[in-house]
């Protein structure tokens, strides 16, 4: 009985330790009290390939034993390792020998656009391709900031930049998605509305990059 009400209460580092003891069922717990935010996270920048970097990411977490010590929430260690996850896979990607400048290289100039997506309206898809041609870090840290709620601060524990640093990304990635989204949109009162909505959209389009695919 002890035990049940253990796990009921455990905090993410209590099941992180728990797993890297060789409690599997402390790792269930934390993969699927994290699944959504991660998959959230790799959903739109990704055409394929999407489960194997999740489950990556986990590991990832449970094997590097010396990086998460509780100095921030594990939340952030966890976007920082999936950040990791991603760069590592879209430099496998490409030919080797060819760097990828991420502050200038976008999703969309990196393949095909991820198809797990569809917006229900016109606004979200117009957002939806506009993150997506958006240099990387800058679309990182956009979805960070709007999706997942996070702080100027935590971004920067993600993206391991100066915090200062990160807020300047932010507002570079919010005035190029709206440059981004002009050129996508010939509607003026389209691109306004969208604009003047942008917490809105992001949030219903959090919802939706949310729910996990049928079986």
């Amino acid at each position: 009985m002890a035990v049940v009400a253990w796990f009921a209460v455990a905090d993410d580092a209590e099941l992180l330790n728990a797993w890297r003891g060789g409690d599997r069922k402390a790792g269930e717990d934390l993969f699927e009290r994290h699944f959504d935010a991660v998959a959230r996270f790799f959903r739109n920048k990704v055409d394929r390939g999407m489960d194997d970097l999740i489950q990556r990411t986990f590991l990832a977490c449970v094997e590097s034993k010396e990086r998460f010590r509780g100095d921030s929430s594990f939340r952030t260690y966890l976007f920082g390792v999936a950040h990791n996850v991603l760069r590592k896979h879209f430099r496998t990607q490409r030919n080797r020998g060819n760097k990828i400048d991420f502050g200038v290289t976008s999703v969309h100039d990196l393949g095909p656009s991820p198809s797990a997506l569809i917006a229900k309206h016109r606004e979200q898809r117009i957002l939806l391709e506009a993150l997506r041609r958006i240099p990387l870090d800058l679309q990182v840290v956009l979805e960070l900031y709007y999706w997942e709620k996070l702080t100027a601060a935590e971004v920067a524990e993600v993206v391991c930049v100066p915090e200062g640093t990160a807020r300047t990304r932010i507002r570079r990635a919010k005035q190029l998605l709206e440059q981004t989204m002009g050129e996508l949109n010939q509607s003026k009162d389209l691109l306004q509305t969208t604009l003047e909505n942008l917490e809105r959209w992001a949030a219903s389009l959090r919802d939706q990059v949310s729910q996990r695919p049928k079986s």
